[in-house]
């Protein structure tokens, strides 16, 4: 049989799950591995830490493996490193190492977006910054549309995102979000820009963020996440008195075939994962009544709400697509997406 490694975290837990138990443990991974025999893989799990670089076994090693969200991404560095490593090792990671960076990282997120996509899925081009010093040179140059989108370049659920109408909202705004330094380091900084002159002092707002243009008039966003050919779309509705749908909550979301899918909705979803090349893709998708617009994408440890409570999904066959009752599991939706994947 062909072997897969699968890396955990160090709750020795793996993936992602909507209604896991106990709660955010991820994918059943003895299931996985039952699921992943019965298609001809067996499956070694191994931790984070556990990874010995010099081992030459990962060259060419189909390697999966999860991400974290907890709280300042510090764990979520540290898996980096060893994918990262791994990459360097020469295994076959899925998805890609890119698209870890981009896992709650909106910065590289739109670096990705830039570099790898065509002009139909840029229509909402970001600009990226690090400090606040680089947005003031920007708004010094009337280089911002208003209104705009500000994000963090961290953070689920709509935390992190604001909506600033002129130039004081954003410039509070991102002052706010974005101060990194200690009051002991900013008067260390001072005291040296009056020890020697010239000196340029340390940015204390160094938290990198990204503005966006605004699509005004939304009453919703669209969430499409795939697993192989299985496309589960689902609407979210604007808040109340907001602007935001992430986060509006999982009782208010209509599912599949329950919804009105603008047309070539699923067409959009489906050649953006084409082009990226990975076996399950969630993407927030925005519409204005005429066009479609690409908001943000994730190729790992998104939300699956959608999945396990759809009651149907949709599958491109033969030039179409065909509505498919949900008789499915995250753990078996998953496990036939990387097989499908491998096979590819």
């Amino acid at each position: 049989m062909k072997k897969i490694i699968c890396l955990t975290d160090y709750h020795n837990y793996f993936g992602s799950k909507w209604n896991s138990d106990p709660y955010r443990s991820g994918m059943d991974k003895e299931y996985l591995t039952r699921l992943f025999s019965d298609s001809g893989y067996v499956v070694e799990y191994i931790s984070m830490a556990e990874v010995d670089f010099s081992d030459p076994k990962w060259k060419g090693q189909p390697v999966l493996y999860t991400s974290s969200e907890e709280h300042g991404y510090h764990y979520k560095s540290f898996i980096e490193d060893v994918v990262f490593g791994l990459d360097r090792a020469g295994a076959v990671l899925i998805p890609r190492a890119d698209f870890l960076r981009a896992n709650n990282n909106k910065v590289y997120m739109e670096i990705l977006r830039q570099v790898a996509l065509p002009d139909k899925f840029n229509t909402l081009n970001a600009q990226i910054f690090g400090t606040y010093e680089e947005l003031d040179a920007v708004l010094s140059a009337n280089q911002v549309t208003f209104p705009c989108v500000l994000k963090t370049a961290s953070g689920a659920m709509s935390s992190g995102v604001f909506l600033a109408h002129d130039e004081n909202e954003l410039r509070r705004q991102v002052r706010k979000i974005g101060r990194t330094a200690p009051l002991k380091v900013i008067l260390k900084e001072k005291a040296r820009s009056y020890k020697h002159q010239g000196y340029k002092t340390e940015s204390s707002y160094q938290g990198k963020f990204i503005i966006q243009p605004f699509v005004a008039g939304l009453k919703n966003d669209w969430k499409v996440i795939s697993f192989g050919h299985k496309y589960y779309c689902f609407e979210r509705p604007v808040r109340k008195n907001d602007f935001r749908a992430s986060g509006s909550g999982s009782k208010n979301y209509i599912y599949g075939s329950e919804t009105k899918v603008p047309e070539g909705l699923l067409d959009f979803a489906r050649e953006l994962k084409n082009i990226f090349s990975v076996p399950s893709l969630s993407i927030d998708i925005a519409y204005d009544g005429n066009k479609l617009h690409l908001v943000e994408f994730q190729a790992i440890h998104f939300g699956t709400v959608g999945q396990v409570k759809s009651k149907d999904f949709y599958e491109y066959c033969q030039g179409k697509w065909e509505l498919r009752k949900n008789i499915y599991d995250i753990e078996h939706v998953y496990v036939d997406s990387i097989v499908e994947y491998l096979n590819r």
